[in-house]
């Protein structure tokens, strides 16, 4: 089933190449960039654009704080507690930067 507005879309892209709307656009008759992932090129594109990183760095951003937080405390039951943390997250980041490649 077609998109309910398909007439009217297609109706201004005609008007629009009319008008001369797509001339004279940057890159024009140059071949499209290499994509490594066509499949999610528009995803990876809007993610990238709106300032997003992959799953590990996030990951290794948390790791660094848990880091901190272990240098900056004393407290024996805690600083165990942030080592498993620390362990869990080097799991998590491995796991990640598998499914980044």
């Amino acid at each position: 089933m077609d998109h309910p507005l398909i007439d009217l879309i297609n109706q201004k892209i005609a008007e629009a190449e009319r008008d001369g709307a797509f001339d004279n656009l940057p890159g024009a008759g140059k071949p499209l960039p290499r994509e490594d992932d066509p499949e999610n090129a528009l995803l990876n594109r809007l993610i990238k654009e709106n300032g997003g990183v992959p799953e590990f760095v996030s990951l290794s951003r948390e790791l660094e704080k848990l880091r901190e937080e272990l240098r900056e405390t004393s407290d024996r039951t805690r600083r165990s507690e942030i080592m498993k943390e620390m362990s869990m997250m080097d799991a998590k980041i491995d796991i990640a930067r598998k499914a980044h490649r």
